[in-house]
């Protein structure tokens, strides 16, 4: 099959509802087995079968309570998304791991990520310029210094300035750094949620 270019890769409802309720499953399943999910991606429509990479979000009463997923396509998407809400749930280092209790107050978010295109700048500036305020998730990296954003984080930093601020702190570096090493590539996401 050949790859899905990124024109052709929207989800229709009913994938979408497919990978949400597998979402769920899984982390059901974690609770009651201690793994996620196992998927036989044969069994799922092309489109569910492609490679694509995913985040998956849990919010609990509108507050983040887990959040993991890949930045590169390393699995079917069917797949990707059983594990990464698996993780979302008990391996994200941030939170402890999500109790049973907690199962049936969750919402689950997943964003399905564009392959990234590496952005070409020789300043800060001419970066900022190229940046698509509630469009682009960026992955910044220099070094080992690695962090990304997601489109979504647009919400609580609506500026191009303290988008990228944050996402060095993210990655480890100081808000106001800069290096010629830096490499930034932007990617969009197909995001959608439960209810």
């Amino acid at each position: 099959m050949a790859p899905m270019s990124s024109i052709d890769q929207s989800l229709n409802e009913k994938q979408r509802l497919t990978l949400l309720q597998t979402a769920r499953a899984s982390i059901h399943t974690g609770l009651r087995e201690g793994h996620p999910l196992q998927v036989k991606p044969a069994y799922y429509e092309p489109a569910l079968q492609a490679q694509r990479a995913t985040f998956v979000t849990l919010n609990k009463r509108g507050e983040l309570r887990g959040c993991i997923g890949h930045l590169e396509a390393i699995q079917p998407l069917i797949q990707d998304v059983a594990d990464n809400a698996f993780s979302a749930a008990f391996q994200d280092n941030r939170f402890p791991p999500l109790q049973k209790e907690e199962f049936d107050q969750i919402d689950i978010h997943i964003s399905v990520l564009s392959p990234a295109e590496p952005l070409s700048f020789s300043s800060e500036q001419e970066l900022l310029r190229q940046i698509r305020p509630g469009i682009d998730g960026l992955i910044l990296q220099d070094g080992y210094y690695r962090g990304t954003f997601l489109p979504s984080v647009w919400e609580q930093l609506p500026t191009r300035e303290a988008f990228l601020a944050h996402l060095k702190m993210k990655a480890g570096l100081p808000a106001n750094y800069w290096s010629d090493s830096i490499q930034v590539s932007r990617y969009t996401t197909e995001s959608f949620s439960e209810g």
